[in-house]
């Protein structure tokens, strides 16, 4: 446990004329690093993956949320009546993994000394456990984790304090007219980065287009910069691109709050490290995933709807606006360690998005 008069706190004032970035212990400070896994990561909805992972019954998929930071093992299981479910791929005996590989299964067994379970989770059996008293117990049953799903999509918490809707109905109601069944995952176009730079900082980059005039030369051509906005919401917050042009954009029905828009792109983010990108091809779904104070992965997971619009408009050349955005945040990684830098200001209209996103993390940190 860490000590509470040790935790680095900081508040950050509403009104974004007034208000000053947070002190670069957010991006240096060990401890504050650390409390995050409880304070930020764990009562927040991670995106887990597809049904698509498990799509026949019976089927077990082994997953790791946050690999190096969270490093909580889970396994993706739909069982006989077809529903999916997210349970804890720890064995409540001794600890041992139970599911290794994608499989197919009628119970989870483990492979150590035996012990049972249903695909629910429930316990089942154990051997030589005759004599022990007072078992089995609640204790010896899976723990079985919330299902978020919007389409094939998947949302879950560790510990869910905060209703899921809160952190995605917005994004679900604005784009209630995409055919959802349509995308299709694709595994040859989605990739890791690995970035020297804290997670905190890669976010900020993403949530405010202020950059892009800059650092982006591709994007900003096809983009209208002068339109571009920013949406706040609760527990997270939506960035539209409008192109230049009439090509490469969405057909938006009449039933779209954008209808009569050229809307080439929907950036959403959801706190606190997750990124949703629709372009009229498809979604390119981006996880920030923290490994120390000074490197995080970012895995770009793509699903096409329409292959014959890929890599087009504000969607193309992912790769290389990814290179660009690593070059500034590293970067600025390395600024944030100066002794002659304390903190900075915010735009009022061009930061919104990052005052927003450090607002939410004083409110989970304390």
């Amino acid at each position: 446990m860490l000590n509470a008069l040790f935790m680095p706190r900081f508040t950050i004032d509403p009104d974004i004329a007034q208000a000053r970035t947070p002190d670069t212990g957010l991006y240096n400070d060990p401890a504050l690093f650390e409390a995050g896994k409880e304070k930020i990561f764990a009562p927040s909805w991670q995106f887990v993956g597809s049904t698509d992972l498990v799509k026949d019954p019976g089927e077990a998929y082994p997953l790791t949320l946050l690999e190096h930071y969270l490093d909580e093992p889970l396994v993706l299981v739909r069982d006989k009546e077809e529903n999916c479910r997210l349970l804890s791929n720890v064995c409540t005996h001794r600890g041992n993994l139970l599911v290794h590989e994608p499989c197919k299964i009628n119970h989870l067994r483990c492979r150590y000394h035996g012990r049972l379970f249903h695909p629910d989770g429930r316990f089942l059996s154990m051997p030589e456990f005759k004599e022990v008293k007072d078992f089995p117990g609640k204790n010896d049953d899976l723990t079985s984790l919330p299902l978020f799903r919007w389409g094939k999509w998947l949302f879950s918490s560790l510990d869910p304090r905060i209703r899921a809707e809160l952190f995605l109905q917005e994004m679900m109601d604005r784009l209630h007219w995409l055919p959802l069944d349509d995308f299709v995952f694709r595994p040859d176009l989605s990739r890791d980065f690995t970035v020297k730079a804290n997670w905190a900082l890669y976010c900020e980059n993403y949530l405010e287009g202020f950059h892009i005039p800059f650092v982006h030369a591709g994007l900003n051509s096809v983009i209208d910069f002068g339109n571009y906005t920013t949406e706040l919401f609760r527990y997270s917050n939506l960035q539209l691109g409008i192109a230049k042009d009439d090509e490469d954009c969405f057909d938006l029905p009449s039933s779209s709050p954008d209808y009569g828009k050229k809307v080439a792109a929907y950036y959403f983010f959801i706190f606190p490290n997750l990124m949703m990108n629709f372009y009229p091809w498809g979604l390119s779904v981006n996880i920030v995933k923290p490994v120390s104070i000074g490197e995080t992965r970012v895995s770009f997971l793509t699903y096409v709807a329409d292959e014959k619009r890929y890599n087009s408009g504000a969607g193309s050349g992912l790769d290389t606006v990814e290179m660009e955005d690593e070059e500034v945040v590293e970067a600025v990684q390395k600024g944030v360690r100066s002794r002659f830098y304390a903190y900075g200001r915010y735009s009022v209209t061009r930061e919104q998005g990052t005052h927003h996103f450090h607002r939410i993390m004083a409110e989970f940190i304390g």
